[in-house]
């Protein structure tokens, strides 16, 4: 759940574009582009095109850091939390929402992508199932950012009834970010979720998180299973998958960029 909070602490070094620029070019790029980075251990012949549908230049990667540095005029906002849709605040704002498993590295991940804001505080629990309501947070005039449940272990006892309604209901969804662990690929309740996303037609996109947890060999043979897992068995998901590690920031200005544009804050995107 994420929290505002009074003063705050100095973001990790690796949280600011600028500090990532001044890496050596391999490690720039395997910060920036994971997914690119897998690329040289692929067999020959394979299709790379789903490895490279979202790669933005570094214009575009700097002004969707702006929407995530929180200021006078472009204030971060916890708004409220909500068991219910009743009690869910009315938002004209375009909106995504993250899901996943209970302990899937949710939190950690939200807190990477708000880093650049110290004043905003991302409390993350040891204890799966820690999340047991619908957090919003406003980022300026700009979109609303929305924490979900886990599902899985320790859910709340009303999950489906509490997601399957914000899911149908809420009109300025953008994009769903479901969360996968990286180090244990797509589970049976992944597979549920998936289902009730593909059921309700709502757009979405798969985030393996953790991926510093992980192999080499271990993170291509899943992200490859699951690249074919989405190319035949869905529609709504966007064919590319993001990785990220919310512990050496590997993919998160990536997604920050992704979000920005899927709520029409980038709506060109330059390739790099």
């Amino acid at each position: 759940m994420l929290l505002p909070r009074a003063g705050g602490r100095t973001p990790p070094p690796l949280a600011a574009l600028a500090q990532v620029l001044r890496l050596e070019q391999g490690r720039r790029t395997g910060l920036l582009f994971p997914l690119q980075k897998l690329e040289r251990y692929l067999a020959p012949g394979t299709d790379t095109a789903r490895f490279r549908l979202f790669q933005p230049g570094l214009p575009a990667l700097q002004r969707a850091e702006a929407f995530f540095k929180s200021g006078r005029d472009h204030p971060i906002d916890y708004v409220s939390s909500a068991v219910r849709m009743a009690h869910a605040p009315l938002l004209a704002l375009p909106e995504v929402c993250f899901i996943g498993r209970s302990n899937v590295g949710k939190s950690s991940l939200i807190r990477a992508l708000f880093s650049l804001s110290p004043e905003v505080e991302v409390r993350v629990s040891k204890t799966p199932g820690h999340t047991k309501k619908m957090n919003f947070f406003k980022v300026g005039k700009h979109f609303t950012l929305v924490d979900m449940p886990g599902y899985g272990y320790r859910a709340p006892q009303d999950f489906v009834e509490m997601v399957e309604a914000y899911l149908q209901e809420r009109h300025n969804l953008k994009r769903t970010f479901m969360l996968v662990d990286g180090v244990v690929g797509l589970q049976e309740t992944d597979h549920i979720a998936v289902e009730m996303l593909e059921e309700f037609g709502i757009p979405y996109v798969i985030v393996l998180t953790k991926i510093d947890r992980a192999s080499r060999g271990l993170l291509l043979k899943n992200v490859l299973e699951i690249q074919e897992y989405v190319k035949e068995k869905t529609q709504g998901c966007f064919p590319q998958l993001f990785l990220v590690s919310s512990l050496e920031f590997s993919g998160v200005h990536l997604l920050r960029c992704f979000v920005a544009h899927v709520t029409g804050n980038l709506p060109m995107v330059e390739a790099s």
